[in-house]
């Protein structure tokens, strides 16, 4: 009779989400390894004093893949410009409206060196400006100004996101050139072409990769 009942008891336990012995942590995904993106045409209308157009190239870290979607995207390109779905239009033409609550910061460093999001670092894109600073030295790239006038990405410089959705991404920009050259010719070689490494973490609140 007490093993009838022990097995009863077993039964009812593995029937019930209330036994103490059950365990409903939900198991942490890996974070994504290290991707690369390869020619994301970021084309750009006007520029060098003309009012600038064009529609930005955007990109989704849970996806992987550029997207057209008016809310699922992350960060997204036109030109030099990089702008996250955070915050506030600049209010440029074909500038998308900010419907996420994605942010940025610029940590000096490696894929490799940046672990930890520093969240106390993150800000968003606003009226006034950009969370991604434009201008050569000022953010993501460098222009050597003549005779080459390449726009080269500034070595040490990662960018750390969190996504429109509360999720946390590291990118690398690697060319600002087609097919990523290894040594460009602003006359020979397309521009508006980022090749660029990421990296996702695709848990809540976890702020490690």
């Amino acid at each position: 009779m007490k093993t009838i009942k022990f097995l009863t008891l077993v039964l009812l336990c593995i029937g019930s989400i209330a036994c103490s012995s059950d365990d409903d942590t939900t198991p942490q995904l890996l974070p994504v390894n290290s991707e690369t993106i390869s020619n994301l045409h970021a084309p750009q209308n006007g520029g060098q004093g003309q009012p600038v157009s064009g529609t930005f190239a955007k990109f989704n870290f849970a996806t992987g893949q550029a997207t057209t979607s008016d809310t699922d995207w992350d960060i997204a390109f036109r030109g030099t410009s990089i702008i996250i779905n955070g915050g506030a239009s600049l209010g440029t033409t074909d500038e998308p409206a900010r419907t996420g609550n994605a942010a940025v910061y610029i940590e000096d460093g490696t894929m490799s060196s940046v672990t930890e999001v520093k969240t106390e670092n993150l800000v968003q894109d606003i009226t006034s400006s950009y969370a991604i600073p434009s201008g050569s030295g000022n953010g993501w790239y460098t222009y050597a100004g003549p005779p080459t006038h390449l726009i080269n990405p500034t070595p040490g410089k990662i960018l750390v996101i969190k996504t429109h959705d509360g999720k946390y991404a590291k990118v690398e920009i690697l060319s600002y050139y087609k097919d990523a050259p290894d040594a460009p010719d602003a006359f020979v070689n397309e521009s508006r072409y980022f090749t660029f490494n990421y990296v996702y973490q695709p848990n809540d609140n976890v702020t490690n990769f």
